[in-house]
Parts: C-alpha cells; structure tokens; sequence
C-alpha cells in the first residue's frame, strides 16, 4: 500500500515535470524565433543604412545636376533590381525629365510610361507630399492605353525641400514583381538628402 502510494506521488511528479518541460519547450521556441525574426530586421535595417551612407557619399559634392541625376539613377538600380528611374524636375509651366533604365526595359508598345504624364499630373504628384501608387496616379489623371499601364508596377516619391516642390522619382518595372515594403523604405531613406542635393544643384546653377 505504502509502495503503491509511493509510485502514485512519483507518477504525478513525473507528468507534472513533463508538462513543465513541455511548457519550457514552448517557451524557448517563441523565444529562438522571435530572436531569429529581430536578427532578420536588424540585417534589413542594417542594409538600408548601409545604401543610405553608400548613396550620400557617393553624390556628396556633385555640382553638376546632370551628374547627380545620373549616379544617383545607377545606385538605385543597382539597389533595386530591373528597376527604370525616371526624374521629372519641375520647371516654370514644364518640367525636365530625366530617364534612367535597367537592363530589361518594359515593352510598352512604343509608348513610354513617361509620355503619359502632363505638366499638371507631374506638378500634382510633386505637391501631394507622399508616396504615390499607380492607382493615386490614375486617379489624378494619368491617362494612357490601359493595356500599358497594366504592364507596369510603378511608384511616385516626391521631391519637396523646405515646402517647396521640386519634382518627383519614378519607379517602375514589370508588374509581375511590385515594389516591396524594403524596397520603398531604401528609397524613402535617400529622399531628404538627394531632394537637397537636386535644390543646392538647381541654386548653382541659376546662380551662375
């Protein structure tokens, strides 16, 4: 009886360690997944601050807008794959554009992207202070054969410094690969300081 009562406390204690084990078990889990996916933001965070400081050394002293335009155009395709980066620098009653590539231009059948943007649609985007969707664009008036802007993913970053509207950043590739949270964060990241950069080339230059 006395054995019995023995084995009984001993079974008990043993189901009882089991499930705190099991517990434990659960626990570290949660705990090594968790660690993994902050170790994975951290590498991405860390990437981006890494083409951010790349990006500014890179066009730190570039006088020339032509110059600017261009190396910062190549860095962000290098950062962004199959991307094409297109400029559009507002102008008084017009505006400049500026075409940068990627290897696999877009087909779309002899009409450019870039040739259904109007003065008007391109000063809307430039004032509208946040990141603009193909969708955003149609609705402020990009219009274009339809089945050419579906061909497309394709984004808008404004380019404002000190409330004044400078133009805006293009993006766009094949819409079977649309633009990822990363992807946007890294450009995003450049903004301020490349919208400086294109303000103090565009002052050099009236200034001479």
């Amino acid at each position: 009886m006395k054995d019995e009562r023995h084995n009984k406390r001993l079974r008990l204690l043993i189901a009882r360690l089991n499930k705190e084990r099991k517990k434990q078990a659960k626990q570290i889990d949660i705990l090594c997944n968790d660690l993994i996916a902050a170790q994975k933001q951290f590498l991405k965070a860390l990437k981006v601050i890494g083409f951010a400081a790349n990006f500014y050394e890179a066009i730190a002293g570039l006088t020339d807008p032509n110059e600017l335009l261009a190396t910062a155009g190549n860095l962000i395709k290098e950062q962004i794959r199959d991307v094409n980066v297109a400029f559009f620098l507002l102008q008084p009653n017009s505006f400049e554009l500026h075409i940068f590539e990627s290897d696999q231009p877009i087909d779309l059948e002899d009409r450019r992207i870039e040739n259904f943007f109007t003065t008007e649609l391109v000063d809307e985007i430039a004032k509208s202070n946040r990141l603009c969707t193909i969708d955003d664009m149609l609705g402020m008036g990009l219009a274009g054969n339809p089945r050419c802007i579906e061909k497309v993913a394709a984004v808008g970053l404004p380019l404002n410094h000190h409330g004044c509207s400078l133009g805006f950043v293009l993006l766009y590739r094949a819409s079977q690969r649309p633009f990822t949270f990363d992807e946007l964060k890294s450009i995003d990241q450049i903004s301020p300081g490349l919208t400086r950069s294109i303000a103090a080339c565009c002052d050099l230059v009236h200034s001479t």
